[in-house]
């Protein structure tokens, strides 16, 4: 099964990466120009600027780019549900979306730079979203995933300081039991159509919000995320990412490692709670000019995967060697036709 697995996983990658890329030559000269400085900053070959914020650096020199007449050959964003349902950013439009919400997080939210906010959701597209909000506004994100019980939310709450909890309608009934408890807790946001006594609406607050928002000039080595280890050895510890570590680190693995140009379409199936979402669902796709893919599905299924796979013109798919074995020992039968055309 091992030797099966490991001939099986290049085939699989080079047939995804096969659709038509006719504009890949000029896309590979956009996206160096757009991230050759960042690249020699990771080689050393420049000093880190003492200044840097992903979504004013980077998301909205695409979107400028988007402006002038350069469009990518796929939207920024990309998310899909299993009810089929659709919805597609191109990077103007996560930019103006964006600063709506970041108004949200300042305004309603009472929210301040070096503040601190957690959400704990699914694969939403409002998790990326927020993740940009924070960005602009100089907020620290801290992202959990919707496994955790109400003993791990606590905990992070009171370890984090966090000023708000972030969450979808579905969940909230769940954490609302550990929020009297959390003495540094400000507000608290809900993502979904339902109202809840005690919560903000962020649909409803984007309706009215401003698109006009001046990012925040953060330092580089600003805080700008932070995830908790897993706790296997003792109480989860909090690891602080930069706005320079994630923002500018992971341009080389976008660009070398999977290869992304603004023709490509990445799909990572991580949960938006772990910190692999980050790595290859915002910052490596991004930087790159890349359409990120996401698929809302509650459980791994290898059917709707190969389905998936099938249906929309994916290039790059990243996902856990478990779940590619799962792929692997499916009945794909009746998806050979993308397969092996």
């Amino acid at each position: 099964m091992r030797t099966f697995i490991k001939s099986w996983i290049p085939q699989c990658l080079r047939i995804l990466r096969s659709p038509c890329r006719s504009f890949h030559g000029n896309n590979r000269l956009l996206t160096s120009q757009i991230v050759s400085y960042y690249e020699s900053i990771n080689q050393c070959k420049k000093e880190l600027p003492e200044y840097f914020n992903f979504a004013s650096d980077v998301l909205d020199e695409w979107a400028r780019l988007e402006k002038d007449g350069r469009k990518p050959a796929n939207p920024a964003f990309w998310w899909v549900s299993d009810e089929g349902e659709e919805v597609k950013w191109s990077f103007e439009e996560l930019g103006s979306l964006s600063r709506k919400a970041a108004n949200v997080l300042c305004e309603a939210c009472a929210l301040q730079r070096g503040d601190r906010a957690m959400a704990v959701l699914p694969r939403v597209p409002e998790w990326w979203l927020l993740n940009v909000a924070c960005m602009r506004a100089g907020i620290v994100f801290i992202p959990g995933t919707s496994q955790l019980t109400a003993k791990d939310i606590s905990y992070r709450l009171q370890a984090s300081k966090a000023k708000c909890i972030i969450t979808s309608d579905t969940l909230a009934p769940a954490l609302e039991s550990v929020l009297p408890g959390s003495q540094f807790l400000r507000s608290k946001l809900i993502v979904g159509r339902g109202s809840r006594a005690g919560w903000l609406n962020l649909k409803e607050l984007l309706a009215v919000a401003s698109a006009d928002h001046e990012c925040v000039k953060t330092r580089s080595q600003e805080p700008m995320l932070i995830y908790f280890t897993s706790g296997t050895t003792g109480f989860p510890k909090m690891v602080v990412q930069s706005h320079s570590s994630y923002g500018i680190g992971f341009t080389i693995s976008g660009r070398y490692w999977m290869n992304l140009t603004p023709s490509d379409i990445m799909w990572n199936t991580s949960d938006t709670g772990w910190v692999k979402a980050a790595w290859s669902s915002l910052f490596a796709p991004w930087i790159c000019g890349s359409c990120v893919f996401v698929h809302n599905m509650p459980q791994f299924k290898p059917e709707v995967i190969a389905e998936t796979l099938s249906r929309y013109p994916i290039t790059t798919f990243c996902t856990a060697p478990t779940a590619f074995c799962m792929l692997v020992q499916h009945d794909v039968s009746r998806f050979l036709n993308f397969f092996f055309c």
